[in-house]
């Protein structure tokens, strides 16, 4: 009988034993849940773009946010997470070559005399001496390095969304805070319009009391309004420096980066709802792509556990010099090579691999979840937003008729009170009902502009899927 076919023979047996270890009855694994189940109706929609917020037409807004997008601390980390995932399908990779190696080994070493060396060679110290090179290779048969090889992609490109979405999260929070700092400054200015008015109103008084119309009682009383008013302004610079230093942080600059930036809310222009918003989150949300990579990688981890089950089977060839002594070491007769298969079978173990691939399907099933709730909350975001944006601008236009109404009433309590027909406490209130809807207005624009963001960012942020 031939070498070959003895081998084949062995090889033959070895497989028959393969029943030894066995995976084991699988269990019921969990469903991934799909939008148009949760109500969504499938339509598409072009909105919003890559870089939704320049619908904006803030250029100093687009310049921020691109400096936090070229290099900011946040991203970086996430690039280097993707880094890290792209080697690991090098390492992945290169398991699949043929590999070899070269190993020398001498030794000066003295024999016992009561092993296996026989006499003179027993009790003498001579050179043990080898050199040889060797080469294997694995035989993916059953696919475990092919299914690990997918498992690292999927964690390569699972990463390579988790950087893109941190890339959507690091705008919609430059631009939020952006937006923030715009109605600061917004309320800044109209606490300083209070502030002028309200010393317009001291001096009203004060030419009453000359003309002996009213008393130090609304003297007083205009006075402390208009100190309230600094201490407004004083309010609203502080909050405004920590909206400047947070921006500046996004961005990755130094804190006093922004101290002169004052934006305005008024050159923002909303943008319009669409008519259709897209439901096919699956593409548009980086983090839901980045969590189905996932359960694919884990998916295809229980397929390599799976394959643990079965044999490796190796070529292995090797081809070197062998000798005691020195001076033989390089003839002719102190050649050894040989080629053959290798073959590694698990027969028990325990229960080792078992306990492996259970523990992979509970990665499946924990990857499913993990989409499955980031679902959920995408669907959410989207309808929460655009609930918020529709009321949002029923407010505005009943806030509209609100602010003139109060200008009107304002302007008839001055004329009024200038002409003697009213009394100060009229006039306070008309002004202090000017300056709550003015702050109204001021703060409806800037909750409109933060759920056009918080839409934005529910949608993907401009993302598509590859």
């Amino acid at each position: 009988m031939s070498r070959t076919r003895k081998s084949l023979m062995t090889l033959a047996a070895a497989l028959a034993l393969a029943a030894c270890a066995t995976p084991g009855p699988a269990g019921t694994p969990r469903t991934l849940l799909q939008s148009a189940a949760l109500g969504a109706d499938g339509t598409t929609a072009p909105w919003p773009e890559a870089r939704w917020w320049s619908a904006w037409g803030d250029a100093t807004l687009d310049a921020i946010v691109d400096q936090a997008l070229a290099g900011a601390p946040g991203l970086q980390a996430a690039e280097e997470r993707l880094r890290v995932a792209r080697i690991a399908v090098q390492a992945t990779r290169a398991v699949e070559k043929p590999q070899g190696k070269l190993s020398v080994e001498l030794s000066d070493q003295r024999f016992t005399e009561h092993g296996l060396i026989p006499p003179p060679l027993a009790g003498s110290i001579e050179w043990n001496n080898s050199a040889q090179i060797g080469a294997s290779w694995e035989l993916d048969l059953f696919g475990r390095r092919r299914a690990e090889l997918d498992a690292a992609i999927g964690q390569v490109r699972a990463a390579q969304a988790d950087a893109q979405a941190a890339r959507v999260l690091l705008a919609t929070q430059v631009a939020a805070t952006y937006v923030d700092l715009a109605r600061v400054a917004e309320a800044r200015r109209i606490a300083a319009e209070s502030r002028s008015q309200r010393e317009q109103i001291l001096a009203l008084v004060r030419q009453r009391i000359a003309a002996g119309l009213d008393t130090r009682v609304e003297l007083r009383q205009a006075e402390g309004l208009v100190a309230q008013s600094r201490v407004e302004i004083e309010a609203l610079d502080e909050a405004a420096a920590r909206t400047r230093h947070a921006l500046a942080e996004l961005a990755g600059q130094g804190p006093n980066t922004y101290d002169t930036l004052t934006p305005s809310l008024a050159p923002l222009h909303s943008a319009s709802l669409p008519d259709a918003l897209p439901a096919d989150l699956i593409g548009r949300r980086a983090d839901l792509v980045a969590q189905r990579w996932r359960v694919d990688a884990a998916t295809n981890q229980v397929d390599a556990a799976k394959a643990q089950f079965y044999p490796d089977i190796n070529l292995v060839a090797f081809v070197g010099l062998s000798s005691l002594g020195l001076d033989r070491f390089v003839d002719a007769g102190s050649r050894t090579y040989g080629v053959g298969p290798a073959l590694h079978l698990p027969l028990f173990d325990g229960g080792r691999l078992r306990a492996q691939l259970e523990t992979r399907r509970a990665d499946v099933d924990a990857a499913i979840v993990a989409y499955n709730g980031t679902l959920l909350r995408a669907l959410r975001e989207v309808a929460d937003e655009v609930t918020s944006l529709r009321a949002i601008e029923r407010q505005q236009q009943a806030q509209a008729e609100a602010t003139a109404a109060a200008d009107a009433a304002y302007e008839l309590a001055v004329q009024r009170y200038q002409a003697g027909l009213g009394n100060f406490l009229v006039v306070l209130t008309a002004q202090t009902n000017v300056l709550a809807q003015r702050r109204a207005a001021s703060d409806l624009k800037a909750r409109h502009l933060a759920a056009e963001i918080g839409l934005a960012r529910a949608l993907g942020g401009g993302y598509r899927d590859a």
